[in-house]
């Protein structure tokens, strides 16, 4: 009896022992997390965080523990990519599984929960239907033809105004941010619609979001936390305060464009495409007025907030290096000598240029921390397991400063680019400033077509010399963290016209 009771009760435990023996079994073939610092309860690696500019601690960090790098960031299990061929696992070989993006604050309050904001859209139907618009629609070379026209024009005006100022100080960055934005502005809105006051507290209300702007703010951190949601609510305040201002200001250039327009042929600008897009209601996702909105605000961020960065860092870097700057006004003034304009495709013939560009996007990305990714599902990278819903941050800042994949690489060398194919349309992974794989920024042509155009003109009308008493090597390259990051003192500079 004793024996056949052994028996049941051995037959009755065999499927624990079964189901136990396949736990061990899966525990001991699964891949290990990616290797990091220690953590503390709670917080995580958040204390490791402070102190330094984000970039550059994920840089230090990742130099001590490895391309691939596990942070607990509070609540967030996250990845720190340094490396470009893990860049191209995160984006490209699993590019599916990392294509969506977390739930930020920042992206949830500004477009009012319901994920209008392409950039951080969840991926699904609704982004792939957007990101067409953009590229179809907004963005094709018709469209880019048609900016860089209104660009030159409103550069011809900046010519003027620079002639103007001539003996005085030029806050360089916040010049060529009115310009961009004056441009931005008529692309999408025309020039009547927007006032001069309009334009400013537009310019002023994007500086401002992008101030609020970073990878996460605390409460994306802790999300669970009620506690945590309370101290940091002021600034979703702040946010709300700054998309309701935005929106009066955007509700009434549509009002304004919906009453006064007339059927004439002229050519469409983005508002009108959009509102076409409204009335016509063909597709999957209908496009509303708060859709509009948000498409017009994003496009005024990336068209003018990145790319016055990036030239006030191009001219930065000319400005400490004079040899840089002689060899390209050289070329430029060479090239262009005795037109009366210079054109997009003038500027797409200046290789010193482009390699200074190339330069400048190498050491100064406008978003160093790509935007974040969400794994939708677990995956292997670099030998390491990659569970389902970690955050995977590309660091595109070490990237393009990693001595394995540049010689001198703090160094700016435009020179460097002289027999190289690399590029950053995000096929070449060691210089991925704009993103690579399916979310790739889908106005990059628009964005580096700005940068030359400005470039050559600013290059071929003046030469530029800093303030008496600093010398070009002294110039502070300090950095300012935000939605695009900027020189902390802004540049000053002094312009002399040029006498062909």
């Amino acid at each position: 009896m004793q024996q056949f009771i052994f028996l049941f009760s051995l037959f009755l435990l065999l499927p624990f022992f079964l189901l136990l023996s396949k736990r061990l079994k899966i525990h001991e073939t699964q891949k290990p997390l990616p290797p990091g610092p220690s953590k503390l309860p709670f917080i995580g690696n958040l204390h490791q965080m402070f102190g330094s500019l984000p970039h550059h601690t994920l840089q230090k960090l990742s130099q001590k523990h490895g391309p691939l790098m596990h942070l607990q960031l509070g609540e967030l299990p996250t990845v720190i990519v340094s490396s470009p061929k893990l860049a191209k696992e995160v984006l490209q070989t699993h590019g599916l599984i990392f294509a969506d993006r977390p739930n930020l604050t920042v992206a949830r309050v500004m477009s009012r929960d319901n994920n209008c904001i392409v950039s951080f859209a969840p991926y699904g139907d609704y982004w792939r239907q957007m990101r067409q618009i953009y590229i179809g629609e907004l963005l094709n070379a018709k469209s880019i033809w048609s900016f860089s026209s209104i660009l030159e024009d409103e550069l011809s005006n900046l010519m003027k105004s620079i002639q103007s100022q001539k003996g005085k100080q030029i806050v360089f960055g916040e010049m060529i941010m009115s310009c961009l934005y004056s441009t931005i502005c008529r692309t999408t809105a025309g020039r009547k619609e927007i006032c001069r006051d309009d334009k400013e507290a537009l310019i002023m209300t994007a500086r401002e979001t992008g101030s609020l702007t970073g990878v996460f703010n605390l409460g994306d951190l802790f999300p669970s936390s009620k506690l945590v949601q309370f101290m940091v609510s002021m600034k979703p305040y702040r946010l709300n305060d700054l998309r309701n201002k935005i929106d009066g200001i955007l509700e009434n250039i549509i009002n304004h464009r919906e009453n006064s327009k007339t059927n004439d042929d002229s050519e469409e600008d983005i508002l009108d495409i959009l509102l076409r897009l409204e009335k016509r209601n063909d597709s999957q996702f209908t496009i509303t007025r708060d859709h509009i909105k948000a498409i017009i605000f994003e496009l005024s961020i990336a068209g003018s907030l990145t790319s016055s960065v990036l030239v006030e860092w191009a001219m930065s870097e000319l400005i400490k290096h004079p040899r840089v700057m002689e060899r390209t006004q050289s070329e430029i003034r060479e090239a262009l000598k005795g037109k009366e304009r210079i054109t997009t495709k003038d500027t797409t013939e200046l290789k010193y240029l482009n390699f200074v560009i190339k330069e400048t996007l190498r050491l100064h990305p406008p978003g160093p921390l790509l935007a974040p990714r969400q794994s939708r599902e677990q995956c292997e990278i670099g030998g390491y397991m990659i569970p389902a819903g970690t955050i995977a941050v590309i660091n595109a800042w070490a990237i393009g400063r990693d001595p394995e994949c540049w010689n001198d690489p703090e160094e700016f060398r435009p020179e460097r680019f002289q027999d190289s194919s690399v590029n950053f349309m995000g096929t070449d992974f060691e210089l991925i400033p704009f993103g690579a794989g399916r979310r790739i920024c889908p106005g990059i042509n628009y964005g580096v077509n700005s940068i030359q155009l400005l470039l050559s003109h600013l290059l071929y009308h003046f030469n530029w010399k800093l303030p008496p008493g600093i010398k070009p090597g002294d110039l502070d390259m300090t950095e300012r963290f935000g939605g695009a990051v900027s020189r902390k003192h802004g540049l000053r500079l002094l312009a002399e016209a040029y006498n062909e």
